[in-house]
């Protein structure tokens, strides 16, 4: 619960790797890009942005084309999810 600039503050203080955002309140294009903006005024490009949550489908091009790097929807299993990121953090 969170502003964007909280978020990003935090991210960078735990010196993260992976941050993950869940948006359940339709203001994914509003807060996510907010928080992307935020990382690269920040010099953090190099943290790996994933989304999850009620995201539509016309709308995850658009936040993936700002810097998110997946977006999953309800139901996704975690190990999808631990997948992913061991993939993207080997290379």
């Amino acid at each position: 619960h969170g502003t964007p600039e909280e978020v990003v503050l935090t991210a960078i203080q735990e010196d993260v790797n992976v941050l993950g955002i869940s948006s359940l309140s339709g203001a994914h294009l509003t807060l996510i890009p907010k928080v992307l903006e935020g990382l690269k005024a920040e010099g953090a490009n190099d943290i790996l942005v994933l989304a999850g949550g009620i995201i539509p489908e016309s709308d995850r091009e658009t936040l993936k084309a700002k810097g998110v790097a997946e977006i999953w929807g309800p139901g996704t299993s975690m190990n999808e999810i631990i997948d992913y990121i061991r993939m993207k953090m080997q290379g």
